[in-house]
């Protein structure tokens, strides 16, 4: 599996590199899992420490988890943390739902394109401005696999992958659909078929 540990606004030394590479691979180990590859960035920030770990698994889903504290070890704890509640709670419906997470999650050749443009700033210069209204700068771009799931599978792979929305072909009839986290906290599924799913 690829472990790649990034630093922003700080030095990684080998041993905090080592003891997240460890961390990743003994939590897969733990739940019998397997990783196509995993990141984990630890960024300095106002005098804190936040950790995001983001892991890919054979299946097609993505887990991510947070951490935020005074010192990296601790950060990176808090993140591994909320993976291994994400993990463990994957494997549970997996095992609710009876069925093979292969199965259930493959790709469907379709994939997405993912843009982050850059946010206009009142402070920015207004030549720069001007610019930026007419054709907004990228900033990333990534391609992203659309799955064919069912709606619960879809909320469920949303969840571990601690996303605001997710993508995903409609098992039920063929058609794309999305399931997104709305600001009370409930879930919200757009359908453009108007169908319901079985």
């Amino acid at each position: 599996m690829d472990i790649q540990v990034t630093g922003k606004h700080l030095d990684l030394g080998t041993a905090l590199r080592a003891y997240v590479t460890e961390r990743v691979e003994n939590l897969l180990e733990k739940y019998h899992s397997r990783g196509t590859s995993a990141h984990i960035l630890i960024e300095k920030e106002h005098g804190q420490f936040n950790t995001t770990c983001t892991v890919h698994l054979t299946s097609g889903l993505s887990l991510q988890g947070k951490g935020i504290s005074g010192e990296a070890h601790a950060s990176a704890d808090e993140s591994f943390e909320h993976l291994e509640k994400r993990l463990r709670r994957y494997r549970r419906r997996l095992k609710d739902h009876h069925k093979n997470a292969s199965e259930r999650s493959n790709a469907v050749g379709l994939s997405a394109t993912d843009y982050v443009l850059h946010q206009r700033h009142e402070e920015e210069e207004p030549e720069l401005t001007e610019r930026l209204d007419l054709a907004p700068a990228i900033v990333a771009e990534t391609q992203t696999a659309i799955h064919e799931l069912s709606v619960s599978d879809a909320v469920m792979a949303m969840d571990l992958a601690n996303k605001p929305f997710l993508i995903f072909k409609n098992a039920g009839h063929g058609h794309l659909n999305v399931v997104y986290r709305r600001d009370d906290g409930h879930i919200g599924w757009i359908d453009p078929s108007g169908t319901k799913a079985q």
